[in-house]
Order: C-alpha cells, then structure tokens, then sequence
C-alpha cells in the first residue's frame, strides 16, 4: 500500500529544544531517528524533519492559518498511557487533561500534548482496540 504522506517539516525556533522534545515523542511512536536527530522515519517510509531559518518570523500559532495539529496513532491503551505519565518529562505537556482519555468524544481514545513552541499533538488509540 502507499503511504499516505511522504514528510512533514516542522519549522521551529529552537532546534536544540525541539529536537529533544519531538525525539522522545517519535521514540515512543517506533519512528526511527537519524543520524543528525532533526528527522525521523516511521516504518511506512513517512519521515518528518525539523528546521530552523534566520528568517522565521514570531512563534508558533496553531490556532492561526496552517496546521493546528499532527494526529498519530497507537495500538495500546498501556502505551497511551505511559505516554502521558512520562510526557512533562520530555518537554510536553497535556491539553485536556480533566477530560482525558475521551477529550474528543466518549467513543475517541487520545491523548492530546503541546510541547514548549506550542505545537499540539493528539496521539489516537487506533480503532478497535480497548477503550
């Protein structure tokens, strides 16, 4: 089957926080890092990398034109959960945390994360599995 993306890149302000932060979050989603560790390859082939340019202009606004956020999905509710116990260690921290694990619906199972630039990932337990 084809992948449905080729790669992201993510334009950050701070490379080095960044690619801490974004190394943990991929690690714990089996995306393998490079040698350089601004980029990462899931096993489909689909491989997002950071980027910094002298000319970025203000910080990260997910609720303004562009991308709000980047959805992954897990095939374990103990990995979700793990993930959200370990995820302020790495940078990240959760948005809905009251709400949790059914902040988008009782019948959906995400956790949802911002890291320090404010970008928002929302990490989805993949249909069919324990709710």
């Amino acid at each position: 089957m084809m992948r449905a993306i080729h790669h992201v890149d993510l334009w950050v302000s701070d490379v080095e926080t960044a690619a801490e932060e974004w190394a943990w979050l991929f690690g714990e989603l089996e995306w393998e890092a490079d040698d350089r560790h601004r980029s990462w390859r899931h096993p489909d082939g689909t491989y997002a990398f950071l980027e910094h340019s002298a000319d970025l202009v203000g910080p990260h606004e997910r609720l303004r034109a562009g991308v709000n956020h980047l959805a992954f999905t897990v095939d374990s509710r103990e990995l979700l959960d793990r993930m959200r116990a370990e995820s302020s260690a790495h940078g990240w921290h959760e948005l809905f945390a009251d709400r949790y694990p059914h902040a988008g619906g009782q019948e959906h199972v995400a956790l949802y994360l911002e890291n320090s630039e404010a970008f928002e990932v929302e990490v989805v337990l993949e249909a069919g599995e324990e709710v």
